[in-house]
């Protein structure tokens, strides 16, 4: 007989599986780092071979892929996409920008640390990023879902007071939802 935990832990695999090989990315442009998604999604590189494809919406969308740097204005817009994105939901940091500000580090409006406001699940590294190197941090995303390491949906809603701490320090007029997780 098979106990109530081996059961759970066996249909957490399988979910993890089938995750990792359909994952829909919603791809939020706001800076020269979009310009490297056409390229990746393209039959040169194939990323749909891989299981990533483009959806339309965030409520269709797994993974929130920041490309480029972010402004106090375009912060506001990426919490709102990512809250509107249902569990589970990841989000991959895309290029410098979103690290340390990129070439924009020292603009008085430049957001710096996105994973202050946003839990990142990956930062793929560059200025900007070519498509292998998409690729590989779309590669480096499904490891972590298969081994159930992926959690910034879990991390957000846990620490939900920290993350709109930060967000109001640099939105002051941030409207917060209530939520009933």
């Amino acid at each position: 007989m098979i106990n109530d935990k081996n059961s759970q832990k066996i249909v957490d695999i399988i979910q993890n599986w089938a995750r990792k090989h359909s994952i829909w990315v919603l791809a939020y442009g706001t800076g020269c780092g979009a310009i490297e998604i056409p390229p990746t999604m393209t039959s040169r590189y194939d990323a749909e071979r891989l299981g990533v494809r483009g959806a339309a919406t965030p409520r269709q969308a797994d993974v929130l892929l920041v490309t480029g740097y972010l402004t106090t204005k375009t912060l506001k817009r990426v919490i709102r996409v990512y809250e509107q994105m249902q569990d589970p939901k990841f989000v991959i940091g895309f290029g410098s920008c979103t690290i340390n500000g990129g070439m924009y580090y020292d603009s008085y409006n430049t957001i710096k640390l996105l994973d202050k406001y946003l839990p990142v699940d990956v930062y793929i590294n560059g200025c900007m990023p070519r498509p292998e190197a998409v690729l590989a941090g779309f590669g480096k995303l499904q490891e972590i879902i298969a081994e159930g390491r992926a959690n910034g949906a879990q991390k957000y809603k846990d620490n939900l007071e920290w993350y709109k701490a930060n967000q109001k320090k640099i939105i002051p007029s941030l409207l917060t939802t209530d939520y009933n997780w």
